[in-house]
Protein backbone atom coordinates (compact mmCIF):
# COMPACT_ATOMS: atom_id res chain seq x y z
CA UNK A 1 0.00 0.00 0.00
CA UNK A 2 1.53 3.50 -1.25
CA UNK A 3 2.05 5.56 1.90
CA UNK A 4 0.72 9.32 1.97
CA UNK A 5 3.06 12.02 2.89
CA UNK A 6 2.42 14.05 5.65
CA UNK A 7 2.11 18.11 4.91
CA UNK A 8 2.46 19.78 7.84
CA UNK A 9 0.34 23.00 8.25
CA UNK A 10 2.30 25.93 8.58
CA UNK A 11 0.12 29.14 9.89
CA UNK A 12 0.27 32.05 7.44
CA UNK A 13 2.10 35.27 9.07
CA UNK A 14 1.75 38.53 8.33
CA UNK A 15 4.93 40.91 8.10
CA UNK A 16 6.49 40.93 11.33
CA UNK A 17 5.68 43.63 13.85
CA UNK A 18 8.71 46.20 14.81
CA UNK A 19 12.25 46.48 13.25
CA UNK A 20 13.89 43.13 11.63
CA UNK A 21 17.38 43.04 10.76
CA UNK A 22 17.85 42.31 6.71
CA UNK A 23 20.63 39.63 6.46
CA UNK A 24 22.59 40.57 3.17
CA UNK A 25 23.17 37.78 0.48
CA UNK A 26 25.04 37.32 -2.92
CA UNK A 27 23.92 35.41 -5.83
CA UNK A 28 22.88 35.88 -9.42
CA UNK A 29 19.57 37.84 -8.92
CA UNK A 30 21.40 39.60 -6.34
CA UNK A 31 24.27 40.71 -9.10
CA UNK A 32 21.56 41.13 -11.69
CA UNK A 33 19.50 43.99 -9.13
CA UNK A 34 23.33 45.47 -8.34
CA UNK A 35 23.42 45.55 -12.58
CA UNK A 36 20.35 47.50 -12.58
CA UNK A 37 20.38 50.00 -9.85
CA UNK A 38 23.84 50.78 -10.02
CA UNK A 39 23.36 52.05 -13.52
CA UNK A 40 20.11 54.08 -12.30
CA UNK A 41 21.96 55.39 -9.80
CA UNK A 42 24.81 56.65 -12.08
CA UNK A 43 21.99 58.33 -13.93
CA UNK A 44 20.33 59.71 -11.20
CA UNK A 45 23.87 61.75 -9.51
CA UNK A 46 25.54 62.42 -13.21
CA UNK A 47 23.00 63.63 -15.59
CA UNK A 48 22.10 66.85 -13.26
CA UNK A 49 25.42 67.87 -13.97
CA UNK A 50 25.58 67.73 -17.65
CA UNK A 51 25.06 70.53 -19.92
CA UNK A 52 24.50 71.04 -23.34
CA UNK A 53 25.32 74.23 -25.62
CA UNK A 54 25.83 75.68 -22.05
CA UNK A 55 22.55 74.58 -20.49
CA UNK A 56 21.75 71.35 -18.51
CA UNK A 57 21.11 68.64 -20.32
CA UNK A 58 17.50 67.72 -18.18
CA UNK A 59 16.36 70.58 -16.63
CA UNK A 60 12.34 71.40 -15.14
CA UNK A 61 12.25 75.10 -14.94
CA UNK A 62 9.64 76.64 -12.98
CA UNK A 63 11.39 79.94 -13.37
CA UNK A 64 11.98 79.84 -17.05
CA UNK A 65 8.57 78.21 -17.71
CA UNK A 66 10.07 75.93 -19.42
CA UNK A 67 11.73 72.77 -19.79
CA UNK A 68 15.20 71.61 -21.00
CA UNK A 69 15.18 67.66 -22.42
CA UNK A 70 18.21 66.22 -23.56
CA UNK A 71 19.55 69.10 -25.29
CA UNK A 72 15.74 70.07 -26.66
CA UNK A 73 13.40 73.11 -24.69
CA UNK A 74 9.80 72.77 -24.36
CA UNK A 75 6.97 74.64 -23.50
CA UNK A 76 4.91 74.24 -20.30
CA UNK A 77 1.80 73.50 -23.07
CA UNK A 78 3.90 70.48 -23.81
CA UNK A 79 3.49 68.71 -20.05
CA UNK A 80 0.99 66.75 -21.32
CA UNK A 81 3.74 64.92 -23.15
CA UNK A 82 5.15 64.22 -20.20
CA UNK A 83 1.92 63.29 -18.41
CA UNK A 84 1.57 60.86 -21.28
CA UNK A 85 5.11 59.31 -21.08
CA UNK A 86 3.87 58.59 -17.57
CA UNK A 87 0.91 56.86 -18.58
CA UNK A 88 2.69 54.78 -20.92
CA UNK A 89 5.33 53.80 -18.54
CA UNK A 90 2.04 52.54 -16.35
CA UNK A 91 1.45 50.58 -18.86
CA UNK A 92 4.46 49.06 -19.03
CA UNK A 93 4.73 48.63 -15.51
CA UNK A 94 1.41 46.43 -15.81
CA UNK A 95 2.72 44.17 -18.51
CA UNK A 96 5.66 43.90 -16.50
CA UNK A 97 3.25 42.44 -14.04
CA UNK A 98 1.50 39.91 -15.41
CA UNK A 99 4.56 38.92 -16.79
CA UNK A 100 6.78 38.92 -14.12
CA UNK A 101 5.39 40.21 -11.05
CA UNK A 102 6.90 42.86 -9.30
CA UNK A 103 10.30 42.90 -10.65
CA UNK A 104 10.20 46.31 -11.07
CA UNK A 105 9.54 46.72 -7.10
CA UNK A 106 12.69 44.29 -6.18
CA UNK A 107 15.34 45.32 -9.39
CA UNK A 108 14.76 49.68 -10.27
CA UNK A 109 11.98 51.04 -7.39
CA UNK A 110 13.78 53.95 -5.85
CA UNK A 111 12.60 52.97 -2.99
CA UNK A 112 14.28 49.71 -3.03
CA UNK A 113 17.34 51.05 -4.26
CA UNK A 114 17.96 53.38 -1.69
CA UNK A 115 16.60 51.02 1.01
CA UNK A 116 19.15 48.58 -0.30
CA UNK A 117 21.83 51.59 0.08
CA UNK A 118 20.78 52.04 3.53
CA UNK A 119 20.29 48.44 4.94
CA UNK A 120 24.31 48.33 3.66
CA UNK A 121 25.54 51.54 5.31
CA UNK A 122 23.53 49.63 8.36
CA UNK A 123 25.97 46.74 7.71
CA UNK A 124 28.97 48.45 7.19
CA UNK A 125 28.57 50.70 10.53
CA UNK A 126 26.94 48.24 12.99
CA UNK A 127 27.59 44.91 11.81
CA UNK A 128 26.35 42.31 10.22
CA UNK A 129 22.60 40.87 11.17
CA UNK A 130 23.21 38.75 13.72
CA UNK A 131 24.82 40.91 15.56
CA UNK A 132 22.62 43.64 15.42
CA UNK A 133 20.19 41.94 16.62
CA UNK A 134 22.35 40.23 19.48
CA UNK A 135 22.91 43.75 20.12
CA UNK A 136 19.41 44.93 20.03
CA UNK A 137 18.38 44.80 23.88
CA UNK A 138 21.94 45.71 25.03
CA UNK A 139 22.49 48.94 26.91
CA UNK A 140 23.39 52.06 24.01
CA UNK A 141 26.63 53.50 25.06
CA UNK A 142 30.13 53.57 24.30
CA UNK A 143 31.29 51.87 20.92
CA UNK A 144 27.65 50.60 19.91
CA UNK A 145 26.48 54.44 20.40
CA UNK A 146 29.65 55.97 18.22
CA UNK A 147 28.75 53.13 15.64
CA UNK A 148 25.01 53.97 15.76
CA UNK A 149 26.21 58.40 15.72
CA UNK A 150 27.96 56.96 12.71
CA UNK A 151 25.34 54.82 10.66
CA UNK A 152 22.57 58.29 11.22
CA UNK A 153 25.07 60.82 10.03
CA UNK A 154 25.77 58.50 6.85
CA UNK A 155 22.47 58.09 6.16
CA UNK A 156 21.83 62.00 6.90
CA UNK A 157 24.73 62.88 3.92
CA UNK A 158 23.08 60.23 1.86
CA UNK A 159 20.15 61.97 2.22
CA UNK A 160 21.19 65.07 1.23
CA UNK A 161 22.76 64.32 -1.30
CA UNK A 162 19.78 63.08 -2.77
CA UNK A 163 17.62 65.49 -1.76
CA UNK A 164 20.11 68.44 -3.45
CA UNK A 165 20.72 66.07 -6.29
CA UNK A 166 16.88 65.75 -6.90
CA UNK A 167 16.34 69.88 -6.76
CA UNK A 168 18.63 70.21 -8.99
CA UNK A 169 16.70 68.97 -11.74
CA UNK A 170 14.41 71.94 -10.86
CA UNK A 171 17.10 74.63 -10.05
CA UNK A 172 20.85 74.23 -12.03
CA UNK A 173 22.60 72.41 -9.52
CA UNK A 174 25.42 74.33 -9.47
CA UNK A 175 23.42 77.60 -8.73
CA UNK A 176 22.49 75.50 -5.76
CA UNK A 177 25.93 74.55 -5.10
CA UNK A 178 27.13 78.25 -5.26
CA UNK A 179 23.99 80.12 -3.53
CA UNK A 180 24.85 77.29 -0.57
CA UNK A 181 28.85 78.27 -0.19
CA UNK A 182 27.61 81.95 -0.12
CA UNK A 183 24.93 80.76 2.07
CA UNK A 184 22.76 82.81 -0.30
CA UNK A 185 19.99 79.62 -1.19
CA UNK A 186 16.74 81.04 -1.06
CA UNK A 187 14.16 79.96 1.46
CA UNK A 188 12.21 77.62 -1.19
CA UNK A 189 14.82 75.91 -2.41
CA UNK A 190 16.10 74.97 1.53
CA UNK A 191 13.12 74.20 2.64
CA UNK A 192 12.43 71.58 -0.79
CA UNK A 193 15.99 69.97 0.16
CA UNK A 194 15.13 69.77 3.40
CA UNK A 195 11.69 68.28 3.17
CA UNK A 196 13.31 65.64 0.82
CA UNK A 197 16.30 64.77 2.38
CA UNK A 198 14.15 64.07 5.54
CA UNK A 199 11.54 61.78 3.42
CA UNK A 200 14.55 60.10 1.99
CA UNK A 201 15.49 59.24 5.63
CA UNK A 202 11.99 58.05 6.94
CA UNK A 203 11.19 55.90 4.14
CA UNK A 204 14.57 54.55 3.19
CA UNK A 205 16.34 54.31 7.07
CA UNK A 206 13.56 53.99 9.48
CA UNK A 207 9.75 52.84 7.30
CA UNK A 208 11.28 50.86 4.85
CA UNK A 209 9.23 47.76 3.90
CA UNK A 210 6.31 49.79 5.09
CA UNK A 211 6.18 52.10 2.17
CA UNK A 212 5.41 49.08 -0.03
CA UNK A 213 2.88 47.54 1.92
CA UNK A 214 1.25 50.27 3.03
CA UNK A 215 1.75 53.71 0.42
CA UNK A 216 2.13 52.00 -2.67
CA UNK A 217 -0.74 51.33 -4.59
CA UNK A 218 0.63 48.47 -6.53
CA UNK A 219 0.98 45.98 -3.70
CA UNK A 220 -2.40 46.30 -3.21
CA UNK A 221 -4.08 45.91 -7.10
CA UNK A 222 -1.34 43.47 -7.99
CA UNK A 223 -3.61 40.51 -7.48
CA UNK A 224 -6.08 41.56 -9.75
CA UNK A 225 -3.40 41.63 -12.09
CA UNK A 226 -1.51 38.24 -11.66
CA UNK A 227 -3.19 35.10 -13.23
CA UNK A 228 -2.18 31.49 -13.02
CA UNK A 229 0.93 31.85 -15.65
CA UNK A 230 2.34 34.80 -13.89
CA UNK A 231 5.99 34.61 -13.33
CA UNK A 232 6.77 35.30 -9.59
CA UNK A 233 9.43 34.40 -6.67
CA UNK A 234 7.16 30.97 -5.73
CA UNK A 235 8.07 28.25 -2.90
CA UNK A 236 7.48 24.69 -4.27
CA UNK A 237 6.11 23.40 -1.71
CA UNK A 238 5.01 19.97 -3.02
CA UNK A 239 8.51 19.69 -3.49
CA UNK A 240 9.98 20.90 0.25
CA UNK A 241 7.10 20.08 2.41
CA UNK A 242 6.57 18.66 5.01
CA UNK A 243 9.78 20.78 6.32
CA UNK A 244 12.33 19.29 8.55
CA UNK A 245 16.34 19.78 9.48
CA UNK A 246 18.95 17.63 8.62
CA UNK A 247 19.03 15.85 12.25
CA UNK A 248 15.24 15.24 12.32
CA UNK A 249 14.70 14.08 8.36
CA UNK A 250 12.93 11.17 7.53
CA UNK A 251 11.77 9.25 4.24
CA UNK A 252 9.10 11.63 3.88
CA UNK A 253 10.82 15.07 4.64
CA UNK A 254 10.83 17.27 1.53
CA UNK A 255 13.89 19.32 0.35
CA UNK A 256 13.26 22.26 2.77
CA UNK A 257 15.48 22.24 5.69
CA UNK A 258 13.64 25.21 7.78
CA UNK A 259 16.97 27.03 8.00
CA UNK A 260 15.23 30.26 7.42
CA UNK A 261 17.39 32.01 5.41
CA UNK A 262 15.14 33.09 3.13
CA UNK A 263 13.13 35.21 5.68
CA UNK A 264 16.81 36.57 6.92
CA UNK A 265 17.38 38.24 3.90
CA UNK A 266 14.18 38.91 2.99
CA UNK A 267 13.82 43.20 2.69
CA UNK A 268 10.68 43.10 3.42
CA UNK A 269 11.03 40.40 6.19
CA UNK A 270 8.26 37.87 5.11
CA UNK A 271 8.20 33.96 4.76
CA UNK A 272 7.78 32.99 1.10
CA UNK A 273 7.10 29.57 1.98
CA UNK A 274 3.52 30.68 3.08
CA UNK A 275 2.74 31.56 -0.51
CA UNK A 276 2.38 34.87 -2.49
CA UNK A 277 2.00 37.63 -0.42
CA UNK A 278 1.32 41.51 -1.18
CA UNK A 279 4.46 42.50 0.75
CA UNK A 280 6.64 40.55 -1.90
CA UNK A 281 8.83 42.46 -4.22
CA UNK A 282 10.25 39.87 -5.73
CA UNK A 283 13.83 40.76 -5.22
CA UNK A 284 14.65 37.61 -5.20
CA UNK A 285 17.25 37.87 -2.52
CA UNK A 286 15.30 34.27 -1.12
CA UNK A 287 15.99 32.56 -4.12
CA UNK A 288 19.87 33.35 -3.73
CA UNK A 289 19.90 32.05 -0.32
CA UNK A 290 17.99 29.14 -0.67
CA UNK A 291 19.71 28.19 -3.93
CA UNK A 292 23.14 28.24 -2.16
CA UNK A 293 21.84 26.02 0.93
CA UNK A 294 20.78 23.70 -1.75
CA UNK A 295 24.50 24.07 -3.24
CA UNK A 296 25.65 22.89 -0.24
CA UNK A 297 23.11 19.81 0.53
CA UNK A 298 24.01 18.67 -2.75
CA UNK A 299 20.10 18.86 -3.35
CA UNK A 300 18.66 20.37 -6.98
CA UNK A 301 18.38 24.17 -6.97
CA UNK A 302 14.91 26.44 -7.60
CA UNK A 303 13.18 25.06 -4.23
CA UNK A 304 12.40 28.71 -4.27
CA UNK A 305 12.26 29.87 -7.43
CA UNK A 306 10.43 32.38 -10.36
CA UNK A 307 7.62 30.14 -11.41
CA UNK A 308 4.14 30.72 -12.20
CA UNK A 309 1.17 28.90 -10.27
CA UNK A 310 0.74 26.37 -13.32
CA UNK A 311 4.67 25.33 -13.08
CA UNK A 312 4.25 24.72 -9.57
CA UNK A 313 1.27 22.33 -10.15
CA UNK A 314 2.77 20.43 -13.01
CA UNK A 315 0.70 22.08 -15.60
CA UNK A 316 2.20 23.59 -18.78
CA UNK A 317 3.06 27.56 -18.77
CA UNK A 318 1.01 29.56 -21.51
CA UNK A 319 3.38 32.34 -22.74
CA UNK A 320 1.11 34.25 -24.33
CA UNK A 321 -2.49 35.27 -22.74
CA UNK A 322 -5.19 37.73 -23.87
CA UNK A 323 -4.36 39.80 -20.91
CA UNK A 324 -0.88 39.42 -21.54
CA UNK A 325 -1.49 40.73 -25.40
CA UNK A 326 -3.74 43.13 -24.70
CA UNK A 327 -1.65 45.07 -21.86
CA UNK A 328 1.18 44.59 -24.45
CA UNK A 329 -0.89 46.93 -27.03
CA UNK A 330 -1.92 48.98 -24.88
CA UNK A 331 2.19 49.86 -23.88
CA UNK A 332 2.69 50.44 -27.71
CA UNK A 333 0.13 52.12 -28.78
CA UNK A 334 1.01 54.77 -25.93
CA UNK A 335 4.19 54.58 -26.75
CA UNK A 336 3.77 55.43 -30.42
CA UNK A 337 1.10 58.54 -29.30
CA UNK A 338 3.20 59.80 -27.00
CA UNK A 339 6.43 59.63 -29.40
CA UNK A 340 4.20 61.04 -32.28
CA UNK A 341 3.20 63.58 -30.01
CA UNK A 342 7.03 65.27 -29.25
CA UNK A 343 7.44 65.51 -33.05
CA UNK A 344 4.58 68.43 -33.00
CA UNK A 345 5.86 70.23 -29.90
CA UNK A 346 5.42 74.17 -28.83
CA UNK A 347 8.53 75.78 -31.09
CA UNK A 348 6.85 79.20 -30.27
CA UNK A 349 4.84 80.34 -27.77
CA UNK A 350 3.14 84.12 -27.72
CA UNK A 351 1.64 85.49 -25.50
CA UNK A 352 -0.29 89.83 -26.06
CA UNK A 353 -1.62 92.24 -23.33
CA UNK A 354 -3.70 95.09 -23.86
CA UNK A 355 -1.94 98.18 -22.36
CA UNK A 356 -4.47 98.99 -20.02
CA UNK A 357 -3.19 102.51 -18.95
CA UNK A 358 -4.33 104.04 -23.13
CA UNK A 359 -7.55 101.71 -24.23
CA UNK A 360 -7.12 103.85 -27.28
CA UNK A 361 -5.45 107.13 -28.78
CA UNK A 362 -6.80 109.14 -31.68
CA UNK A 363 -4.42 110.64 -33.72
CA UNK A 364 -6.76 112.48 -36.02
CA UNK A 365 -10.82 112.04 -37.19
CA UNK A 366 -10.09 108.87 -38.93
CA UNK A 367 -6.99 107.09 -37.58
CA UNK A 368 -6.96 105.56 -34.03
CA UNK A 369 -4.33 103.57 -32.53
CA UNK A 370 -3.97 100.88 -30.12
CA UNK A 371 -0.88 99.89 -27.97
CA UNK A 372 -0.25 96.65 -26.88
CA UNK A 373 2.51 94.58 -25.30
CA UNK A 374 3.94 91.46 -26.63
CA UNK A 375 6.01 88.56 -25.15
CA UNK A 376 7.36 85.68 -27.58
CA UNK A 377 9.09 82.63 -26.35
CA UNK A 378 11.23 80.44 -28.51
CA UNK A 379 12.30 76.68 -27.85
CA UNK A 380 14.72 76.16 -30.30
CA UNK A 381 17.81 77.75 -31.48
CA UNK A 382 17.52 77.75 -34.98
CA UNK A 383 14.43 79.82 -34.89
CA UNK A 384 16.52 82.85 -33.40
CA UNK A 385 15.03 85.52 -35.28
CA UNK A 386 11.07 86.22 -35.30
CA UNK A 387 9.34 88.31 -38.16
CA UNK A 388 6.00 90.18 -36.19
CA UNK A 389 3.17 91.21 -38.75
CA UNK A 390 -0.67 92.10 -38.14
CA UNK A 391 -3.95 90.85 -40.69
CA UNK A 392 -7.03 90.91 -40.47
CA UNK A 393 -8.02 94.68 -40.84
CA UNK A 394 -7.34 96.99 -44.05
CA UNK A 395 -5.74 100.33 -43.79
CA UNK A 396 -3.77 98.85 -40.76
CA UNK A 397 0.06 99.84 -39.84
CA UNK A 398 2.23 98.43 -37.03
CA UNK A 399 4.86 100.29 -35.27
CA UNK A 400 7.23 98.30 -33.09
CA UNK A 401 10.05 95.33 -33.43
CA UNK A 402 9.16 93.71 -37.02
CA UNK A 403 12.24 91.41 -36.00
CA UNK A 404 12.15 90.12 -32.43
CA UNK A 405 16.10 88.89 -31.54
CA UNK A 406 14.90 86.18 -29.46
CA UNK A 407 18.62 85.76 -28.07
CA UNK A 408 18.41 88.89 -26.46
CA UNK A 409 14.54 89.37 -26.10
CA UNK A 410 13.15 85.43 -25.20
CA UNK A 411 10.26 85.97 -22.87
CA UNK A 412 10.67 89.85 -22.38
CA UNK A 413 7.26 92.02 -23.11
CA UNK A 414 7.92 94.09 -26.11
CA UNK A 415 5.71 97.33 -26.58
CA UNK A 416 3.42 97.53 -29.78
CA UNK A 417 0.72 99.92 -31.40
CA UNK A 418 -1.57 99.18 -33.91
CA UNK A 419 -3.41 102.20 -35.72
CA UNK A 420 -6.19 101.53 -38.48
CA UNK A 421 -7.72 104.17 -40.75
CA UNK A 422 -11.37 103.82 -39.72
CA UNK A 423 -14.67 105.86 -39.89
CA UNK A 424 -16.51 103.18 -37.56
CA UNK A 425 -16.59 102.80 -33.80
CA UNK A 426 -16.43 99.96 -31.49
CA UNK A 427 -14.36 96.98 -31.89
CA UNK A 428 -13.14 94.41 -34.55
CA UNK A 429 -10.82 91.15 -34.59
CA UNK A 430 -7.39 91.22 -35.85
CA UNK A 431 -4.86 89.03 -35.75
CA UNK A 432 -0.69 89.51 -34.73
CA UNK A 433 1.08 86.61 -37.10
CA UNK A 434 4.59 85.34 -36.11
CA UNK A 435 6.99 83.63 -38.07
CA UNK A 436 10.55 81.93 -37.63
CA UNK A 437 11.56 80.35 -41.28
CA UNK A 438 8.94 77.11 -41.66
CA UNK A 439 7.84 77.93 -37.73
CA UNK A 440 4.95 80.36 -37.73
CA UNK A 441 1.94 80.60 -35.19
CA UNK A 442 -0.50 83.10 -34.83
CA UNK A 443 -2.34 85.28 -32.27
CA UNK A 444 -5.81 87.17 -32.24
CA UNK A 445 -6.86 89.91 -30.10
CA UNK A 446 -9.49 92.89 -30.12
CA UNK A 447 -9.15 96.68 -31.45
CA UNK A 448 -10.80 99.38 -29.33
CA UNK A 449 -11.67 102.23 -31.72
CA UNK A 450 -14.31 104.26 -29.60
CA UNK A 451 -15.04 103.49 -25.52
CA UNK A 452 -18.80 103.86 -24.89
Amino acid sequence: MERIPVVQDHPRSAVPKGKFHVRLTSGRFQNLRRLTSWPLLALFFTLVWVQFDGQPWLLFSFEQRRILLFGNAYSWHDLPLLAGLLIASACLLFFLAIAWGRVWCGFACPQSIWTWLFIRIEDFTEGKASRRAREAHTPLRGARLARRILKHTLWILLALATATTFTGYFIPIREILTDSLQFQLSATAVGWITTMAALTYVNAGLVREKICLHACPYARFQGVMFDGNTQTVSYDARRGEPRANRRKAHDSSGDCVDCGLCVQVCPVGIDIREGLQAACIDCGACIDACDKVMQKLARPKGLIRFASEAQLEGKPDRLIRPRLVGYGAVMLCAFTGVLYGFTDTTRLLVEIRRDRDTLFTRLDRQTVCNHYRVKVEGYSKEHRFVDVSISGVDQSELFGVRQIDLAENNASWLPYRVCIRTPESGTREFTFNFASGEVATSKSTTFLARTF
